[in-house]
């Protein structure tokens, strides 16, 4: 699964893998798998590193402003980190 850039609500730009998942009302609809916050100066940080261990986050699909194909450069730094 090819990675995409997620612009949130909260103006932070994540780059991850997203998958819809079926919820029911209320419920987070969203799946995201090694997310990783997209720095000013293009660097990758994992995304809540400090506070979990976790890979794997439910979210709300309205909390994402617009979902984008990232440029080749950040795909091969995302897929580097993502094999460590």
């Amino acid at each position: 699964m090819n990675p995409k850039i997620l612009l949130m609500m909260n103006n932070q730009i994540l780059l991850t893998q997203i998958e819809e998942v079926g919820a029911d009302i209320g419920e987070p609809d969203c799946k995201i798998t090694e997310p990783f916050l997209v720095n000013d100066d293009l660097t990758l940080t994992p995304w809540l590193v400090n506070i979990t261990n976790n890979n794997e986050f439910m979210i709300h699909s309205d909390k994402i402003l617009t979902i984008t194909d990232p440029s080749g450069t950040l795909v091969d730094k995302y897929n580097d980190l993502v094999k460590e």
